[in-house]
């Protein structure tokens, strides 16, 4: 029995799946991670949105606040981006007289392989002796804007790469700690000397181990490109702040933070971004562009897909998991706290420790997925379930620990304190993730009387009728609830049928999970979303 366990064994090992799905509408991008078709990451952005983290500006220093040691600059948001003396850089000398040379001269910009290195900038120095009120300078976004507060910058500029991370105005050549074969690290040490621009440093990243010279060569070439094109928009700007570097479109940069070569599949809702995504993927892993796919179904993606109903089943205020335990999650500016209730499970007083533990490890399962789902950062209080035994509390702890070693936000843990709370610190740089669940009635705005429900079909029969003969639009489709949708299509002469052989057969009823009971929403052939929302027609 023994030599056929071995045998079968690695035929029940689990693999995990990892997919990614791409929604793109109009007003924003989402973007969701799932893990075996467990929802694990989820964000989303305005098209509109910017100050993105790794976006370059050349602005102004506003306001100097020696006493904090640092400076205000402004670079167009409604509230001045911060930037500390630390994050001047030991190279700031340098880089400030070249950007100098850079902007006196409109016409010919000069070399950057000319720029003279200046002594660097002490760290014990002071914001006031380094900056004046007044001065240009460039600036890169290292942390987003979160709620009264600006964004966060350096003057330390790099360009990340699927390899290589390329500093400007650093000379020095640093491999990831994470390569541990000696022989390695000195080859690629030995390689990036000798292809380096000069005057640049270059951090080599872990995925570099083993490529070859002409890969991290290729890869070398396009990020000084991205490094010139920086200071011809400088050299070029007419007003400030101006934005000089933007490095990708919304959605391939949102889907940099979580690219991995080990995903199955990358779905894509809208042609013009798959093929953005689909030329990243070519660029930083040529042998995984094949995994990214052009969706074309009728349901939204996230519905198709079930991440809709994920979404509105995991993010609020509690969060169930098993066996009818749930996590409260409070937020704060800086804090948050989530308390863990085991909630109508069964309780038996002479294993009561043990049901304290399950519950606990499964809270700290659900929790890890919370963080990463929410990216919630800062500070993290958990009130875990009381228990004894300091070996149960050890194992708690151990696998809070395992479970986050998926996370890919830096981030500390302590063991429980002697009230049961387990604290963890982690990495914060965008405002917390806040999906809104609730759904407000979309026909009465809260004032509690709307129209029979059972006469709705006639208010989008005169939609559909406005759109046909006033509008002249023929081919368009109606996304609804799914109730709403099952009761158009109900029957043989449903009343969706009706509306095509009477309008034409351009009209189309998908059903969405996204919307309220009596909402809807219009799109033409494009998918562009048509409003023909009147207030008068929820009076």
């Amino acid at each position: 029995m023994a030599r056929i366990s071995r045998v079968t064994e690695p035929f029940y090992r689990k693999v995990m799946t990892s997919e990614v799905f791409i929604d793109v509408q109009p007003q924003k991008i989402a973007i969701a991670l799932t893990e075996d078709k467990r929802l694990v990451e989820y964000q989303e952005e305005g098209q509109s949105a910017s100050f993105a983290v790794g976006n370059v500006y050349l602005a102004k220093v506003r306001k100097l606040m020696p006493g904090l040691n640092a400076c205000f600059v402004s670079v167009g948001h409604e509230h001045d981006a911060f930037l500390h003396y630390l994050d001047l850089g030991p190279q700031f000398n340098s880089y400030a007289k070249y950007l100098k040379q850079v902007l006196s001269d409109k016409k010919n910009l000069y070399p950057f392989s000319k720029a003279s290195i200046q002594p660097e900038l002490g760290k014990e120095g002071s914001i006031q002796n380094s900056l004046k009120q007044g001065q240009e300078i460039l600036v890169q976004i290292i942390k987003e804007p979160i709620s009264t507060k600006g964004p966060r910058l350096t003057c330390e500029i790099s360009f990340p790469g699927r390899y290589l991370v390329l500093t400007p105005f650093e000379d020095t050549v640093s491999v990831s700690s994470k390569i541990k074969n000696a022989e390695e690290r000195n080859r690629l040490k030995l390689v990036i000397q000798s292809i380096k621009p000069k005057n640049c440093g270059v951090i080599v990243r872990t995925v570099a181990e083993g490529k070859r010279v002409a890969e991290l060569d290729q890869e070398m070439k396009v990020l000084y490109a991205r490094w010139e094109e920086v200071l011809r928009r400088a050299q070029k700007a007419k007003e400030l702040p101006a934005l000089v570097y933007e490095e990708t479109s919304r959605a391939v940069g949102m889907l940099r933070d979580l690219f991995n070569t080990s995903y199955e599949n990358i779905y894509v809702s809208q042609e013009a971004v798959y093929q953005e995504v689909k030329n990243y993927v070519t660029l930083i892993a040529p042998d995984r562009a094949g995994v990214v796919k052009l969706y074309k179904g009728s349901l939204p993606i996230f519905d198709n897909f079930d991440i809709t109903r994920q979404i509105k089943s995991v993010f609020g205020r509690t969060v169930s998991y098993k066996h009818g335990a749930y996590l409260i999650i409070e937020h704060t500016e800086a804090l948050h706290v989530v308390d863990v209730n085991s909630g109508n499970r069964t309780r038996n007083a002479e294993n009561q420790e043990a049901n304290a533990l399950e519950v606990n490890l499964g809270a700290a399962d659900e929790l890890a997925r919370q963080l990463r789902l929410r990216d919630m950062g800062g500070i993290i209080v958990v009130d875990f379930i009381d228990m004894k035994l300091p070996e149960d509390r050890q194992k708690l702890y151990e696998h809070m620990c395992e479970n986050m070693k998926r996370d890919r936000a830096r981030h500390n843990i302590l063991p429980l304190s002697k009230f049961g709370l387990m604290q963890i610190t982690r990495q914060r740089v965008r405002p917390v993730m806040e999906v809104k669940v609730e759904e407000t009635c979309p026909t009465c705005h809260g004032e509690g009387t709307i129209k029979s429900s059972f006469l709705f079909h006639k208010v989008l029969d005169g939609k559909v009728k406005m759109l046909v003969y006033r509008l002249g639009i023929k081919k368009f489709t109606l996304h609804v609830h799914p109730y709403i949708a099952a009761y158009l299509n109900k029957g043989i002469m449903s009343i969706k049928r009706k509306w095509q052989l009477k309008y034409g057969f351009g009209v189309r009823v998908i059903p969405s999970q996204k919307l309220a009971f009596l909402e809807y929403q219009f799109f033409d052939a494009d998918g562009q979303e048509l409003d023909l929302k009147e207030e008068i027609e929820i009076r």
